[in-house]
């Protein structure tokens, strides 16, 4: 038995293929509760702040051999995780390890949603929002240990004009905040924590209007976000009661508020409390259109781009198969 081990030199843009043998081992291959599931490590080496040559090796010490054929590989440039992802679905994996942050899950994720393969996660990120929902370990080693005492379950995800996402997606400060940030050369809490204080006093909020079954509200919005998860990211929960099994977005306006507000609304963050603001209202629908008056910064799953004046946005539920820790 052999696990491929996939290293990418981003230099020389070429990859070689170690095959590390490990103890004999015989599945049973008349009984398919005994065959090894095929399984997928795709590392992107550029998310977060800490390093990822020892990922492998961790990935090796930890992950059941016995249950498990693996491969381990690095993405060389954006949008390579998606690539890699669809090759392995059409190989029949049956599950893909997105190991980065939540741009990395939804590169991955996207390619995933209907079919077989089920997403699992390794959170490497700054925000890591997806995985926080989830119950995902923070700690590599960890999340790592507990794939080998998860199970697929089903999770919904949204569509923001035709582009999936599977956290939260939105517009207003948080986009502005995501786009500044991706501008930055460093990672990390402390560089986005910077980015939301400069950018509080830059930011100017617009005019926008939400239109969807029996919701017609019109607000000047500091911050407006579609969740499918209930957190940002770093445990800091815009959307409380969201869940990812429900069919449904949580919708969360915040109107513009106070500079003297901003401890109690940043406590109530990441107390799960947020829902109960003066300052921000929260509607729950399937399917819903944004209006504003400009085209602007929108994000999903905190990735920042362009979008215009209409948006669409909705919910699809049980799309996607992804890694759980078993419930006995």
């Amino acid at each position: 038995m052999f696990i491929d081990v996939i290293y990418t030199d981003i230099s020389l843009h070429e990859s070689t293929k170690y095959c590390i043998f490990a103890a004999d081992y015989t599945p049973t291959i008349s009984d398919p509760e005994k065959m090894k599931k095929k399984i997928v490590f795709i590392i992107n080496p550029k998310s977060g702040t800490s390093k990822k040559d020892v990922i492998p090796q961790m990935i090796w010490d930890e992950i059941d051999a016995s249950r498990f054929d693996m491969e381990i590989i690095f993405t060389d440039y954006r949008g390579h995780g998606s690539e890699l992802a669809k090759s392995y679905v059409e190989q029949a994996y049956d599950y893909v390890i997105a190991v980065g942050g939540d741009g990395t899950v939804n590169e991955i994720a996207s390619v995933l949603v209907h079919t077989n393969t089920s997403l699992g996660i390794i959170p490497i990120g700054s925000g890591n929002g997806l995985a926080r929902h989830l119950g995902i370990p923070m700690n590599t080693r960890k999340a790592i240990q507990q794939i080998n005492h998860s199970e697929p379950i089903l999770m919904d995800y949204g569509i923001v004009n035709n582009q999936p996402f599977f956290c939260t997606c939105g517009t207003g400060f948080d986009a502005y905040v995501s786009a500044e940030f991706a501008k930055g050369k460093s990672r990390g809490i402390m560089t986005y924590i910077e980015k939301m204080i400069t950018g509080y006093f830059n930011y100017k909020s617009q005019n926008y209007r939400l239109v969807g079954d029996g919701i017609d509200l019109k607000d000047k919005a500091f911050v407006i976000t579609f969740a499918n998860a209930s957190q940002w990211g770093n445990n800091a929960y815009i959307a409380p009661q969201a869940s990812v099994q429900d069919g449904m977005l949580d919708i969360s306006i915040m109107s513009n508020f106070p500079i003297i507000a901003i401890p109690s609304i940043a406590l109530q963050l990441f107390t799960k409390t947020i829902d109960k603001d003066l300052f921000v209202t929260t509607v729950r629908t399937n399917e819903i259109t944004l209006y504003r008056d400009e085209p602007g910064p929108f994000h999903f799953d905190g990735e920042p781009y362009e979008e215009g004046r209409e948006v669409k946005i909705s919910i699809v539920a049980d799309g996607l198969l992804v890694l759980s820790r078993k419930r006995y």
